[in-house]
């Protein structure tokens, strides 16, 4: 699973916890993630997030 970063605010969407707030099941991958979600954190558009490896 991949890890996937806001380059604006710095939040960390993980696709092995999802953001069940907003609906994205635990082991959603980022492709399946829809196109008008936005960032909870700063509201920037899903194209504003970058693949991160820790």
């Amino acid at each position: 699973m991949k890890t996937w970063q806001c380059v604006v605010c710095g939040l960390i969407y993980e696709e092995e916890k999802g953001w069940p707030e907003d609906g994205i099941a635990a082991g959603t991958r980022w492709e399946d993630v829809p196109a008008d979600w936005k960032c909870p954190e700063c509201g920037v558009s899903k194209a504003e997030f970058e693949m991160v490896e820790f």
